[in-house]
């Protein structure tokens, strides 16, 4: 039998694995830049939005879950390699851009080179984090680790967008999917294509699959997913 714990409105546990026989709707674990994206594929579904991480950990502790939609490749392996996932499809693709408070001066923060100058706050998405490794591979490729001011890590990427909106940083590096979705709480700085890092997103039907969890999928890869992605700016897989 399947047992719902709500946390926070974020973070649901359910005992066992795999999903349940008792239920025809599915439980998707989902990073939390899926948002707007995993309830439409099924509105039956129960989306459990979260850090990839942190989603993975739940499953691996016993949480019942039919699918799992992460934000990069490492959780998905790691679950895989223990026995707990099936084998994942990538099903889109992302890019990085930098947001910046509205508080924050016109003209001081203009490309991401900027972020180096002195007195200039940044948040990022904590070490683990695929927000938070995707945003740190992209200052390596700028030449600006070491360089920038890091004043708070996020384990997701809806606390560093809600980081600046609230004006508690200057700037942060997010998805631009979240970017696109903050009704103008933020501004958004465009990052050059040759910094970007490759983003993908993973989904995987929890070991042993159910036939809801396949059923979520194949909605996933078929045109409801297909139209859901593109209605909230994510690009094609690669």
């Amino acid at each position: 039998m399947r047992l719902a714990l709500a946390a926070a409105g974020a973070a649901v546990a359910l005992a066992g694995c795999g999903g349940s026989a008792e239920s025809t709707a599915p439980v998707v674990f989902a990073a939390s830049s899926l948002a707007d994206v995993a309830p439409a594929v099924d509105p039956d579904a129960t989306v459990v939005l979260g850090g990839s991480n942190d989603l993975a950990a739940q499953i691996r502790d016993g949480a019942d879950a039919d699918v799992l939609l992460s934000a990069s490749a490492r959780p998905v392996e790691e679950l895989r390699d223990a026995g707990l996932l099936a084998d994942p499809v990538v099903f889109a693709s992302n890019e990085l851009v930098l947001v910046v408070a509205k508080e924050v001066q016109a003209g001081r923060i203009e490309q991401l080179s900027d972020l180096a100058e002195g007195g200039i706050t940044l948040v990022l998405g904590a070490e683990g984090v695929p927000i938070g490794d995707y945003a740190r591979e992209l200052l390596d490729r700028a030449g600006l680790a070491g360089e920038v001011n890091v004043v708070s890590l996020e384990e997701d990427v809806k606390g560093v967008l809600g980081k600046v909106a609230l004006g508690e940083a200057d700037a942060g590096i997010v998805y631009a999917t979240d970017a696109r979705a903050t009704d103008g709480d933020v501004r958004s700085v465009a990052i050059p294509r040759e910094l970007q890092p490759d983003v993908r997103y993973y989904a995987a039907a929890v070991d042993p699959p159910s036939e809801q969890g396949r059923a979520y999928l194949d909605r996933l890869l078929g045109p409801e997913g297909e139209e859901a992605l593109r209605d909230a700016g994510f690009l094609p897989a690669p």
